[in-house]
């Protein structure tokens, strides 16, 4: 069986070199991007910063007090939005299939390409070509799968390209970092750091058992990471994966409060299910049945999110341009599409440290008691959105009422 060739792609700190490369007086600059007040996060830190210690996610008061000469920037996601869009459409083009891992992370399997091309070379021609259309500089890695291939693209960067030729996995990732693995996280490392595990070398010498042992279901397969075996698919990407609800009415509706409050909880709900799902949308659709079954539909492109003050607001604009007819309502629907990996902090560019923290909360509570066991008041009698209806351990539903602005 012919080896597989995986070539993973990453844009290097993306949201700054969006930024970079619409003013290019911020070039080798140390740029913070993310909110601007105190209680602000950094969503992404050019390499000039990270030789004070500052990472994203960090408080962006903490980042300042770190590198006071650092220019900060509030971000934009719209603009960033649009240029993943670009660089996703370069790739589409030149490629029958492909994973977007993220808003800046992409794979291509490219096995067998080398019978027409050279694998290889047509990795590098593809890096290429990107800069060239986007002027976006983009890391590569190439090795026979996703995992290796994403450690090499990281050992690559800034800005440069890694091919490990079949073979030499094991030697490639011996002296790097367990951190370097995916799947090890800060709590992971620290357990292997204190079992004297901090190269990939000596995790690969140790026993299966032993790592099952200490770190459970995950350690078989971070062991099998630092064998450099894995064996996880390209997914194909899509812009048509989507999630989506609908609600028809007992009996036909023209209630514009209760359509609206109806909309509301499945913007809600099925942003829930991104946040926990890692996703973003970048599409969101609204669907009308009248009562003479008569259909409408409208859509609109957003910025990345999965964030209910953002695609509330939306969901409900789009029923106002599309609701014109007042005629009675039997079905209202709510769909969100163009979905990509990812986190909620490209939406917090212009939130604080206390909204991320609110949406962590609120999911926890919903993760353990049920979707329904905390919603604002106005959708407290939605009943038929989709995961609404789970039980909530004969629990009432924690209310967020509303509060005027």
């Amino acid at each position: 069986m012919k080896p597989q060739a995986i070539l993973h792609l990453d844009l290097d700190t993306f949201f700054v070199s969006v930024e970079r490369l619409l003013d290019n007086r911020l070039q080798q600059k140390p740029i913070l991007v993310g909110g601007l007040g105190d209680r602000g996060v950094v969503a992404a830190c050019s390499y000039e910063t990270r030789s004070y210690g500052i990472h994203s996610g960090m408080s962006m008061q903490v980042a300042r007090k770190l590198c006071p000469q650092a220019i900060v920037i509030k971000g934009n996601a719209s603009t960033y939005t649009q240029y993943s869009h670009l660089v996703t459409e370069i790739i589409r083009a030149e490629v029958p299939a492909f994973e977007k891992a993220s808003v800046d992370e992409f794979y291509v399997d490219l096995t067998g390409m080398d019978r027409f091309f050279g694998t290889q070379q047509f990795a590098f021609d593809l890096r290429k070509k990107i800069i060239a259309e986007s002027g976006l500089p983009i890391s590569v890695g190439l090795s026979q799968n996703k995992v290796v291939s994403k450690i090499a693209t990281g050992e690559a960067k800034p800005n440069n390209e890694r091919y490990i030729p079949q073979g030499t996995e094991k030697h490639f990732l011996a002296p790097l970092s367990t951190r370097k693995i995916p799947m090890v996280g800060q709590k992971t490392y620290t357990k292997l750091v204190q079992m004297g595990i901090q190269r990939i070398q000596t995790l690969q010498e140790m026993p299966l058992a032993v790592i099952e042992q200490v770190l459970g279901k995950n350690g078989k397969t971070i062991w099998l990471r630092a064998q450099g075996i894995d064996n996880s698919p390209i997914i194909p990407y899509h812009e048509r994966k989507s999630i989506s609800m609908e609600r028809t009415f007992n009996r036909d509706t023209i209630d514009v409060v209760r359509l609206k409050n109806s909309l509301q909880a499945m913007a809600e709900s099925l942003a829930y299910q991104l946040r926990n799902a890692q996703k973003l949308t970048s599409i969101v659709t609204v669907k009308i049945r009248y009562s003479d079954y008569q259909t409408q539909s409208k859509q609109t492109r957003i910025a990345y999110t999965s964030a209910d003050h953002l695609l509330v607001p939306q969901a409900l604009a789009l029923f106002d341009q599309l609701y014109q007819r007042r005629v009675l309502i039997r079905l209202i629907g709510l769909k969100f599409s163009g979905l990509v990996g990812g986190h909620h902090q490209i939406d917090l560019f212009d939130d604080s440290q206390k909204l991320i923290d609110l949406y962590q909360s609120i999911d926890k509570i919903k993760n353990r008691f049920g979707e329904r066991s905390i919603l604002k008041a106005s959708t407290l009698d939605s009943k038929s959105i989709g995961g609404m209806g789970n039980p909530f351990n004969g629990e009432p539903p924690m209310v967020l009422a509303h509060r005027k602005q």
